[in-house]
């Protein structure tokens, strides 16, 4: 970038930071905006060229301020330019050459000190570098930070989906089987191009995950609850209870089985490359809210044989003192 596209634009304006502002806070000021601007974002076409324009601008800054001799060079030319003189076209009675003219008409770098000189001292030898001196080293390109939104079997099971990464390019993007909500995917060398030849930067893709109405996910477990019935419960019973593949899974309740009971199926939970979790039912026990006069005349000649033990007797004497 030429020195006096420099001088005429102010990227912590940009930015909205302050001049000596840290790194982290330009990088973390730089995603936020990026989010808020970036044309993927914005979902009224009318506003999708103003968007992008503000995304291109905020990118260049970020692309001088997070490089740290890129912004001490634009300190430099900028504090440099504030004073008075600065860099024009050239022409009679103005010009480059006349901001630094006082050098050598009167005073200051006699001798031996040319205006080649003066800039490589100043701009660590990025004017006319002689042999030997440190070249700059292309920058790589700004990441592209998104997300994603897919359902629970879309991220139980793997997709492959097409990101729209503005500019007419689309990419392919590969969900991983199992991947989980808010989890980040890296696609290197996906994002923009460098602007002198360095790599290009990376796509950083936040995946957001649907919830399921029965299913619940528990780091590669998966979790459901199971009602059963006060008899079930009681007597013990084979139930059928439903997995991720599809197929109901057959589950034995032990006689006596109380509210609250989880039963383990093995590898049956949430598969990736690298493992599998299990299936964890729990067992809850079904109140009925309605009860036929002959059931609950039934129910009152059990209450009379029933056990008279009371079920809080263990609570209570917890409870005191």
């Amino acid at each position: 970038m030429a020195s006096q596209d420099w001088l005429e634009k102010d990227f912590y304006k940009v930015l909205g930071v302050a001049k000596d502002a840290t790194e982290d806070d330009i990088k973390k000021t730089y995603r936020k905006l990026a989010r808020k601007f970036h044309p993927d974002s914005v979902s009224d076409p009318k506003e999708k060229d103003a968007a992008e324009a503000r995304f291109k601008e905020i990118s260049e800054a970020y692309a001088v301020l997070s490089d740290k001799a890129e912004r001490a060079e634009y300190d430099q030319i900028r504090a440099m330019g504030s004073g008075g003189p600065r860099f024009s076209a050239g022409g009679p009675g103005g010009g480059f050459n006349d901001a630094f003219g006082g050098f050598g008409r009167g005073g200051g770098f006699q001798g031996g000190a040319d205006f080649e000189d003066i800039l490589s001292g100043m701009f660590g030898g990025g004017f006319g570098a002689q042999p030997g001196s440190r070249a700059r080293q292309p920058r790589k390109g700004q990441d592209i930070v998104s997300e994603v939104s897919i359902d629970f079997f879309e991220a139980i099971h793997g997709d492959t989906i097409s990101l729209n990464v503005g500019n007419g390019r689309t990419v392919k993007v590969k969900i991983p089987a199992g991947v989980a909500d808010k989890q980040k995917i890296r696609l290197r060398g996906k994002g923009h191009p460098s602007p002198d030849g360095g790599p290009a930067g990376d796509i950083v893709l936040t995946v957001k995950v649907g919830k399921h109405p029965i299913f619940e996910r528990d780091g590669l477990n998966m979790r459901l609850v199971v009602p059963i019935t006060f008899v079930e419960a009681v007597k013990g019973a084979t139930i059928e209870v439903p997995t991720l593949e599809g197929e109901p899974v057959k589950l034995k309740v032990a006689p006596g089985t109380p509210s609250g009971r989880i039963l383990r199926v093995k590898g049956l939970g949430v598969k990736t490359d690298k493992a599998a979790g299990d299936l964890l039912a729990e067992v809850q026990v079904a109140v009925p809210s309605h009860l036929e006069a002959a059931a609950m005349d039934a129910l009152d000649k059990f209450a009379e044989v029933a056990p008279s033990e009371n079920p809080r007797a263990e609570l209570l004497s917890k409870a005191k003192r």
